[in-house]
């Protein structure tokens, strides 16, 4: 696999434990890690073109995970993303899913269910890129 074929997860949470545990966490099986405090400085980022998905925190300092989900949506980005949250409850749980989420995790959660859902916002990314490159 070239470097440009590695897939890249995006991390974006304002705490920098977080953020550091789950980069260290997608570089341990070979996978690229991009990590944000913001929603703004993530928006702000040059972004590869590959498969690629978003680890994002529901609660953030500049914009909620929710706004930035819409956001990306109205523009047209298309990315999987995986909510992650110390705070959830079941309205926000359904509009992340009903908007498209992948899954959406409550901290703490193990590292391994993590992995398995980026493995499948991974091959779900792949599948629609295929699917786009065929037309």
């Amino acid at each position: 696999m070239s470097i440009g074929d590695v897939p890249t997860v995006f991390i974006i949470d304002d705490d920098a434990g977080v953020r550091e545990s789950i980069r260290d966490l997608v570089e341990s099986v070979d996978l690229r890690a991009e990590s944000f405090a913001t929603a703004q400085e993530f928006l702000a980022s040059k972004r590869r073109d590959g498969p690629s998905c978003l680890v994002l925190d529901v609660r953030l300092p500049d914009t909620s995970g929710l706004d930035l989900q819409q956001k990306l949506s109205r523009a047209g980005v298309r990315i999987p993303i995986i909510f992650i949250t110390g705070h959830a409850d079941i309205p926000m749980t359904v509009k992340a899913m009903k908007s498209g989420a992948v899954e959406f995790l409550t901290k703490p959660f193990r590292e391994q269910d993590l992995l398995d859902v980026i493995h499948r916002a991974l091959r779900r990314d792949r599948v629609v890129r295929e699917k786009q490159a065929a037309r």
